[in-house]
């Protein structure tokens, strides 16, 4: 597979770096949030208890939505170290530049073009 020259990769490195800080800073406090909502035991009222378990429950997807987004960035981290970062996965084909732009952590193509 043929490394690509026209990608500025210090710039995704640079994105993606960013992103990885934010995405740990989330991952974080969303853990720290479940933590605490584990630890309150001193609600009695059933409608708060109901809310605690509702919120416990949407933190728990963000949560593991923003781990799967932290593999994904480390794969394409990864992939700028090796040389085959914005290469499509299924058609060995560059991925175009502005769909990286948009989404760096991206591993396909999108559409018919060439």
């Amino acid at each position: 597979m043929k490394k690509r020259d026209d990608i500025d990769f210090s710039e995704f490195e640079k994105i993606l770096k960013d992103k990885l800080v934010q995405i740990e800073g989330n991952i974080e406090q969303l853990r720290s949030e479940l933590e605490s909502v584990g630890s309150d035991d001193g609600i009695n009222d059933m409608e708060d208890l109901a809310s605690l378990h509702s919120l416990s429950e949407k933190d728990n997807t963000i949560l593991h939505q923003q781990e799967h987004e932290l593999k994904e960035t480390m794969h394409a981290l990864g992939k700028i170290n090796n040389g085959t970062f914005g290469i499509c996965e299924k058609s060995a084909k560059p991925i175009p530049v502005e769909r990286l732009r948009v989404n760096p952590i991206a591993r396909t193509k999108v559409g018919l073009e060439d």
